[in-house]
């Protein structure tokens, strides 16, 4: 398998899951932390990083409800906070459109197989897909 090459939108998907990872350990709103950092002179270095986090902050209950729907088993509560944020991500992408379904899903299982379980990768997979496969039914 290629190892993945670290471009500066998945440096800033990588970002944006900090902020979003952060902000829920914290207890706190991820568009209010986004704005302290940004206060704070904390600015992310890709705007698209911005883009993803007021993205899923926007449509969070949809996204949430996407991925509820087809995390067979798993509740959103009982998921390791990264996937769940990862897939919030790859949910708003697709949601999004501005990227191919695929290269979200890609992008998402990159995130997840260096920084979570040895299970997340297939199981973010198989979410992704299925919203995925959903949304294009619209």
């Amino acid at each position: 398998m290629a190892a993945h090459v670290a471009t500066a939108r998945s440096k800033a998907r990588k970002r944006a899951l900090d902020v979003l990872f952060a902000a829920e350990a914290r207890g706190l709103s991820a568009g209010d932390l986004l704005d302290q950092q940004i206060g704070e002179g904390e600015v992310p270095n890709n705007p698209f990083t911005v883009k993803i986090v007021r993205g899923v902050v926007a449509e969070a209950e949809r996204i949430d409800a996407l991925i509820s729907a087809f995390a067979k088993d798993w509740t959103l509560v009982r998921m390791p906070a990264v996937d769940r944020n990862v897939l919030r991500i790859g949910v708003w992408e697709i949601l999004d459109g501005d990227v191919a379904a695929e290269v979200a899903i890609s992008e998402a299982t990159a995130l997840v197989t260096e920084l979570s379980t040895d299970e997340s990768p297939s199981f973010v997979n198989g979410v992704l897909a299925a919203v995925a496969k959903d949304v294009a039914k619209g």
